[in-house]
């Protein structure tokens, strides 16, 4: 794989059409008020993903179509819907804290793109680094336009064989993973032909929690790092061993985010070689709270309404690095659990105005640091324009920062999941390597 992707090192992508989708009917005008959440001022951030679509098999009437002008179509009705997403934000007396959605319908910003190569050619995507950058697979930018002001950007790259490649760049201040990807099945919905998006979408910005905020201040980033990539497969059998563990440990089960997450902390934690054992270490990743929201917003936001703003709360859990390092896989695991068990009363904590010290939205960027994102269960795994669900999903959400990993999946058929990090330097990488490779023994 690696000798035909040093093969294909003059592969290029050709950015062929550059235009704005405005929704195909009038939409409401009025501007709209975000949620406390939404306005948290480190969410004004552009997330990034890719989805990959292998060609049709065969002949048929889909092979005969262009994915950009079906996707294009779609994308102008979804917008009707969701007509939000054709708007800008623009902030308040109060600067970025205070943003609001104008309403006006000036579109998604959409861009048409041809790869001179197969995807097969390009090694399905599957390696990084790709045969071209990754930017030449995401939408640039809109020529004199801030694109934080712009909710959502996409781009559909066709490659020669008919395979096709779906770049998503969106603003997280409207829409939180499971948001964006309810609307991105939206223009699925319609790419094949639906006359209405199965999930109704619905404003609701009220049923979120507005507890009095602690800070309207962007995150302070003390230092920027030098990240390296780093991905690696976990097999169903490797999961399930560990889960086992955890089982014989404990008498209770876990879940594959479970292990997956203790994992990816031992091991990193290990690879810091800190020199004091009583150092603190943190682990901080993000929770659908949906389900939390008192009875009749908890209908809206997670019953049939469609909900689709940021309904999230950061778990975090915290600890000596010596005890990180020295517990087996079912001692992290503990860990981990008891923070997913602190949620509900944390997070009904917040939501009553009760944590007057700490508000748990503005995250502290360090070194020892580590912040997980799940994609398993957003939905963009799930996406079908009419050539079927993709083979494989691949965000793109890091920041210089921030150490992060995320949690996917491998290209289909392959089972188990994939974790594609970017959370240690050069120094740490091999021993962060090595430490991943082991959970396979």
């Amino acid at each position: 794989m690696r000798q035909l992707l040093a093969n294909m090192a003059s592969a290029a992508v050709k950015r062929t059409s550059r235009s704005y989708v405005r929704p195909i009917a009038a939409t409401p005008s009025d501007p709209l008020e975000l949620s406390i959440v939404d306005r948290v001022v480190g969410l004004r951030h552009l997330v990034r993903s890719l989805q990959v679509f292998d060609p049709p098999a065969g002949g048929g009437e889909r092979r005969q179509k262009a994915p950009a002008g079906v996707i294009r179509e779609a994308l102008g009705k979804a917008l009707v819907d969701y007509y939000p997403f054709a708007g800008r934000f623009v902030d308040g007396a109060g600067g970025p804290a205070t943003a609001r959605v104008e309403c006006t319908g000036q579109g998604a910003w959409f861009v048409e793109a041809a790869a001179d190569c197969s995807l097969e050619e390009a090694g399905r995507l599957d390696e990084y680094p790709f045969v071209f950058p990754e930017d030449d697979l995401l939408p640039d930018a809109v020529p004199g336009v801030n694109p934080l002001d712009i909710p959502m950007m996409m781009q559909v790259t066709e490659f020669s064989c008919g395979g096709f490649v779906v770049g998503l760049t969106s603003c997280h201040t409207l829409a939180d993973g499971l948001g964006a990807a309810q609307f991105i099945n939206a223009v699925g919905d319609y790419a094949r032909g639906l006359a209405k998006p199965r999930v109704t979408p619905s404003w609701a910005r009220d049923v979120i929690p507005s507890p009095p905020k602690l800070s309207s201040q962007p995150p302070p980033f003390p230092r920027m790092f030098d990240f390296q990539h780093h991905a690696v497969d976990l097999s169903p059998d490797v999961i399930n061993r560990a889960k086992a563990e955890f089982m014989k440990a404990t008498g209770q089960r876990c879940s594959t985010f479970d292990v997956a997450v203790s994992k990816i902390w031992q091991a990193r934690t290990r690879s810091l070689r800190l020199a004091d054992p009583a150092t603190r270490v943190s682990l901080c990743f993000f929770a659908n709270t949906r389900h939390l929201l008192p009875p009749g917003a908890a209908a809206a936001a997670a019953g049939g309404g469609g909900f689709y703003g940021n309904c999230f709360y950061p778990v975090t859990v915290t600890a000596e690095s010596g005890e990180v390092e020295r517990a087996d896989v079912a001692g992290v695991v503990a860990m981990v659990r008891e923070a997913k068990a602190r949620l509900p009363a944390e997070f009904a904590r917040w939501a009553a105005g009760e944590l007057v010290e700490q508000d748990p939205y503005e995250l502290s960027f360090t070194y020892e640091s580590l912040f997980v994102s799940d994609w398993t269960r957003l939905g963009f795994h799930e996406t079908d324009y009419g050539w079927g669900t993709p083979s494989q999903v691949v965000p793109f959400t890091y920041h210089p920062a921030m150490p992060i990993a995320i949690i996917s999946a491998p290209p289909a058929p392959k089972p188990g999941i994939r974790i594609m990090t970017r959370c240690v330097e050069k120094e740490h990488l091999p021993e962060f390597r090595d430490g991943m490779k082991a959970f396979h023994k």
